[in-house]
């Protein structure tokens, strides 16, 4: 068997291990030799004074950008689609069958445009008998009301007959009971004059119901139900759409609820490449169970009716603006916990310090969570640890 792999093998893996693992103590270590030599080297001559050279003390050079805060607008992104600002299926409310000729799905309506109409079979014959007994019903009440005031004059005469003597208590009894009786009959014609009256307007509603016009102006989605065909109480007729405003419907994650109010301006950009405007009409206050997002709708206008139902936008809605760095991707780098920060320059020793990200853009990436001035290590960061001096060059922000 060959030493030499071996041995290469072991000093390759001793190298590494304190290159990676122990590398705090390799730089102290190599510090402590350059002190040393520092400190021994004197000039030529034995009378030559002692001379000591600046102890850098394991100084690490980087590349650093001083960055100064800048307002910029931070919109919210999201990606949603577009929904028509009202929809609905036209659905019948009595059983019939169609007698109109259908419209088809297309087509251009008006509110109040009829859309279905159904055939009324013996709903007439019932209005008809319905206001028939109505008008009995009226009938019955004069009559009524006339036996009262016949009763009431009898009733009269009979209690000064008593007076007199003349007329017995039987009698005045009898003569109060027939009033009695002549009322019921009177509340008894009101009543039947009021059940006819509400036959009738069953009567009349029911007619009402075999034509089925459109709730509101739009477009018919669908065909509207085909001549001769029978309908049930809740079969469709036709589904209308409106289109002239039309929504722009997105999910926003919990983290920028609260950058998105009711009127902020936005902007959305559709596949086909428009770009439309709106502002904000709606943000759900409950979430989705699933997603954990919350709903938010933007009106935008439609008068040319160009954009469609179900289109998927992408929509930029603008929140307050806020204070942020731009800086080049590259300089962002994770602490041991993992998370996203960048290494800047304090008392001339580098710190980590912990960032959010705004926007990236061609440009760079805004960030905040930094002071109004930061040094920013952009070279080098990745080479020094929090505490380690740093001599830092500053470049300029476009170089």
């Amino acid at each position: 068997m060959r030493l030499l792999p071996v041995l290469t093998a072991i000093l390759v893996v001793t190298a590494l291990y304190l290159l990676v693992l122990e590398r705090d103590a390799v730089l102290k270590f190599a510090a402590g030799n350059s002190a040393q030599a520092v400190t021994t080297d004197k000039p030529a001559g034995a009378d030559a004074p002692s001379v000591r050279r600046p102890d850098l003390g394991g100084t690490i050079s980087v590349v650093a950008l001083r960055s100064i805060a800048q307002t910029v607008d931070s919109a919210v992104i999201l990606r949603g689609r577009t929904e028509a600002a009202r929809q609905v299926d036209v659905r019948a409310e009595t059983s019939g069958r169609v007698i109109s000729e259908p419209a088809r799905r297309g087509a251009t309506v008006t509110e109040g445009d009829l859309l279905c109409v159904l055939d009324p079979g013996t709903r007439q014959v019932a209005l008809d008998e319905a206001e028939a007994r109505f008008r009995e019903a009226e009938l019955r009440l004069p009559e009524a009301e006339a036996r009262l005031i016949e009763a009431e004059i009898n009733g009269r005469a009979a209690e000064r007959l008593n007076e007199g003597g003349f007329a017995s208590e039987t009698r005045v009894a009898q003569t109060a009971a027939a009033v009695e009786a002549a009322r019921a009959g009177v509340e008894s014609a009101k009543s039947g004059i009021q059940a006819a009256e509400a036959a009738v307007a069953a009567a009349r509603n029911e007619l009402g119901k075999l034509e089925i016009r459109a709730p509101f102006s739009g477009l018919l989605e669908s065909d509207a139900a085909e001549l001769g065909s029978l309908l049930q109480p809740g079969s469709l007729c036709a589904t209308v759409i409106q289109l002239d405003t039309i929504k722009l419907v997105g999910f926003v994650p919990e983290i920028h609820l609260d950058r998105i109010s009711v009127g902020a301006y936005a902007q959305a950009r559709l596949t086909s490449g428009q770009t439309v405007v709106g502002r904000v009409t709606f943000v759900s206050r409950s979430a989705d169970p699933a997603t954990r997002t919350f709903r938010v709708d933007v009106e935008i206008a439609n008068d040319n009716l160009a954009i469609s139902d179900g289109q998927t936008a992408e929509i930029a809605i603008r929140s307050a603006g806020r204070t942020a760095h731009l800086l080049p991707q590259s300089s962002l780098t994770l602490n041991d916990d993992g998370q996203l920060g960048v290494r800047v320059i304090r008392d001339k020793k580098a710190a980590f310090a912990e960032i959010s990200v705004v926007r990236d853009t061609a440009e760079g990436i805004w960030v905040t969570g930094l002071g109004p001035e930061a040094d920013i290590i952009v070279v080098g960061q990745e080479y020094v640890t929090d505490g380690v001096p740093v001599a830092a060059r500053f470049r300029e922000p476009g170089e």
